[in-house]
């Protein structure tokens, strides 16, 4: 039998098994989560994450459930992990021209451009998150394509499609928000009118914020 759910049931399927571990989760707004674990609870889902920690979720949120056979760099999950940078690290020499001719290039603060690869990547260029996010700035393929970046592995086209999708995120919102939008997707943003409930989400953005110095 398939592992593969189409949510018409699938609180039937989630409590009558034991807890699923390396599932992908997708969601209405596009993104994806991979997963140890997956409970019901009282009316809504718990994600068991892989760095530790839940997100708790209403179930309409999610659209299906996937086995996960993309494999995970446990160097970058353990960077994921972190979660009190009180500096911003310097950009590494091999990508300091590039990361700051790129935010130049399309108006957007290097400093940031600087801690979001640091938090999604931290400077793996051949990083390959569990939902299929590659390289650098953690581009997805579908996202990638609508700048024309198909090789993401390539840190020069990453970081281009990475800085231009961050622009078009904040000519919409302000800079928390952007950078929700750009872990959850803005259907998540607009959805609950500010960053969404997901711990992930909201620790993501407060990591990113407090490398900036804002908190």
């Amino acid at each position: 039998m398939t592992r593969h759910l189409i949510l018409s049931a699938p609180l039937l399927l989630l409590t009558a098994a034991a807890p699923a571990y390396a599932e992908l989760v997708f969601f209405q707004s596009g993104r994806a989560m991979s997963v140890r674990a997956i409970r019901s609870e009282n009316d809504g889902i718990v994600l068991q994450l892989r760095a530790g920690g839940d997100v708790h979720c209403d179930q309409s949120l999610i659209v299906r459930v996937e086995p996960d056979e993309v494999e995970y760099p446990e160097e970058v999950a353990e960077a994921s992990a972190v979660t009190g940078e009180p500096d911003a690290p310097p950009i590494p020499e091999a990508f300091r021209e590039l990361v700051t001719s790129a935010a130049a290039k399309h108006g957007v603060d290097a400093r940031v451009v600087n801690a979001l690869i640091q938090v999604e990547s931290a400077y793996h260029s051949r990083a390959v998150s569990p939902k299929g996010a590659r390289g650098l700035m953690q581009v997805m393929p579908t996202t990638g394509r609508q700048y024309g970046a198909l090789d993401l592995f390539d840190p020069k086209v990453n970081v281009d499609a990475g800085v231009r999708h961050l622009k078009k995120l904040l000519s919409r919102y302000d800079l928390p928000l952007a950078l929700a939008a750009y872990n959850a997707g803005e259907a998540a943003v607009d959805r609950f009118g500010g960053i969404p409930p997901f711990r992930e989400t909201q620790n993501y953005v407060t990591r990113i914020l407090r490398i900036l110095g804002w908190s």
